[in-house]
């Protein structure tokens, strides 16, 4: 139930609030593209000498009017590096900008890079143990200050800093030093061999800070500084007005949506670009099936992440003047298992802490009757066209996928299981218990009608064969957003189980499962900012991860990276189940749209015009 808060007097349905977040944007509302335009980001690939200046008296800079984007998440930060999610990054890929990206296709794609290192051109070292980065010149941040290799070295510097507890981290354990040649001319330096030279300041957590306006808040005073809100890049725009639209109270925790307004960046060096002269995010409130209703009235422009099923995607194409776009993501909608106590805390009030190993979880026999107890093709029928059934944790590219299935669903087969490791059901109350401890359990994901239909059904199938199981949901700006100020987001994890998408954010997914490894357990001791959220620990896992991250031979790391995530689904410390694609929905009219599984919606959206 949707209740307004205290700071309101009356109570409203979801449907008004949408009505009333929108119409606080003003004005008319444009119409949006017919066709998804197959033009890849025109990122001019520059000689390290090129200089880029900024066409700023182009008559098509900034002449196509206001873009509306709705994401029914709500971003709660415009740094990437503090974000939480893909909210965060999308809202911030407006502005800041990677020195390089991967297409649909996987090829690196210069935004701040003069070119892509190669062994040819001399910038990827023979021994594998550094790169260099030649910077194109002429680019100038937002406010007019020059971009030199001093920010990409401080964006290293930002991000490592442990008491800034970076969300960016796992991409740059590699790195051993980050080294200024002169001002345009970057050289990364790793403490081993390293066959992804390419995944540092690439991508959506390769975006690059300007040193002159974040260098006074690199340390734990960081939530203060005016540009995590406030952001200024080298991208086409930079943030005017970040601001709460309204308050409402779901459940048990208190969601902000907010309005962020973007405006053009004046020195933005693309002739003739960005297109529109004002960019307007709103954020929170509503859910998918409401922000696809939402495009179909006209009434935005972009519908961000529009993973509803089929019904709801034709609806919103049947007028002619919507449509779905997409492709297919690297993200997997998984179960995660917490390998610690949740019901357990220690002095400090810490729950789900490494002190406490988890009581039955910890069972090998208890998680394989949980993936047996998993119906992956009918939750897979719930997603239609925004996904398909995918055993793999890593699902893109193709390259590190496995073709093994780990499991099926056969509840005859769970019960065995669960028969064999002595959980029985001894006083005929319907739960297994063993040593006086029964098979009870919470799951929790955010609120979203494919979620909450996943949700049932993997509890009908669970208490069928012995478990009790209580379901909770939590608003996806707070399961999905930053740890401070609340206990409810996944990355605390107090719960039994967890339902969520996620991906590796680069082709290379050697730093994405990292988030295995033992050192990685998020803790109240690092604010839980490192990636190991179900704190689960396997020595044999680690001994083949770090194998891994030092092979040159690409065939014999492609083995290791599949055998990682065959040991992970094999050992049920994680249970994938769908390939999500995550659609968009647009306007007919609005052109420019390119998707690649490597980066944000957003990241080509200085190529983005309106057709009228």
């Amino acid at each position: 139930m949707f209740v307004r808060s205290n700071k309101h007097s009356a109570m409203r349905s979801v449907l008004i609030l949408l009505w009333l977040v929108i119409s606080a944007c003003g004005g008319n509302t444009p119409s949006v593209s017919s066709t998804v335009p197959t033009a890849a980001p025109t990122q001019a690939t520059d000689n390290a000498q090129s200089t880029v200046t900024a066409d700023v008296s182009s008559p098509k800079r900034a002449a196509g009017g206001t873009l509306r984007l709705l994401f029914w998440q709500a971003p709660l930060t415009v740094n990437p590096h503090l974000s939480a999610g893909t909210k965060d990054l999308s809202a911030s890929r407006i502005v800041y900008e990677p020195l390089a990206s991967a297409d649909a296709n996987g090829e690196l794609v210069p935004f701040l890079a003069a070119e892509i290192p190669s062994l040819e051109n001399g910038g990827i070292a023979e021994d594998g143990r550094s790169v260099t980065w030649k910077l194109k010149q002429g680019v100038k941040w937002a406010d007019g200050e020059p971009f030199t290799a001093n920010d990409v070295q401080f964006t290293y510097e930002f991000i490592t800093n442990a008491d800034v507890e970076s969300t960016s981290v796992p991409n740059y354990t590699m790195v051993e030093s980050v080294e200024v040649v002169d001002d345009f001319t970057v050289k990364v330096n790793f403490k081993d061999t390293n066959p992804a030279w390419d995944v540092p300041f690439t991508g959506p957590q390769g975006q690059i800070l300007p040193k002159h306006l974040f260098e006074k808040y690199n340390g734990s005073n960081v939530q203060d500084a005016p540009a995590n809100l406030q952001a200024i890049g080298t991208g086409p725009y930079s943030v005017s007005e970040f601001k709460t639209e309204d308050m409402l109270i779901i459940g048990d925790d208190t969601v902000n949506t907010i309005k962020i307004i973007y405006e053009p960046n004046p020195y933005y060096r693309e002739e003739g670009k960005p297109y529109f002269s004002r960019v307007e995010l709103i954020g929170g409130g509503v859910d998918a099936v409401l922000a696809t209703q939402a495009v179909k009235n006209g009434d935005v422009d972009y519908a961000w992440n529009a993973t509803v099923d089929d019904a709801t995607l034709a609806d919103m194409e049947s007028t002619g003047e919507a449509l779905v776009v997409g492709a297919p993501t690297a993200f997997s909608e998984r179960i995660m298992l917490n390998f610690t106590d949740p019901n357990q805390a220690t002095a400090e009030g810490e729950r789900s802490s490494l002190s406490f190993p988890h009581p039955f979880l910890t069972d090998f026999n208890v998680r394989k009757a949980i993936a047996h107890a998993v119906d992956y093709e009918a939750i897979g029928r719930l997603y239609g066209r925004s996904g398909t059934v995918n055993h793999n944790l890593v699902v893109a590219p193709p390259v590190y996928t496995s073709t093994k299935v780990p499991y099926e669903f056969d509840l005859e087969e769970a019960a065995m299981l669960l028969d064999k490791a002595g959980w029985i059901d001894s006083n005929g109350d319907g739960i297994r218990e063993k040593d006086g401890v029964e098979l009870r359990l919470t799951f929790q994901t955010s609120i979203n009608p494919q979620r909450q239909k996943t949700q049932k059904i993997v509890k009908d199938a669970l208490e069928s064969i012995g478990f009790a199981v209580e379901l909770k949901q939590v608003d996806s700006s707070i399961y999905l957003g930053p740890v401070e100020g609340n206990t409810n987001t996944r990355r605390h994890f107090y719960a039994d189980l967890e339902e969520f998408a996620y991906s590796n954010k680069t082709p290379d997914p050697g730093a994405y499962l990292q988030a295995w490894s033992c050192d990685e357990a998020a803790q109240m001791s690092n604010n839980w900012s490192k990636p190991n959220w179900s704190r689960y620990c396997n020595p044999e896992f680690d001994a083949l991860y770090r194998q891994s991250v030092t092979e040159m031979d690409p065939t014999k790391r492609q083995q290791a990276l599949i055998q990682l995530n065959e040991l992970l689904t094999a050992d049920a410390a994680v249970i994938p189940m769908i390939q999500v694609s995550q659609p968009a929905g647009i306007r007919t009219t609005l052109k420019g749209v390119e998707l690649t599984p490597w980066d944000l919606d957003t990241w080509n959206i200085a190529d983005w015009t309106r057709e009228d």
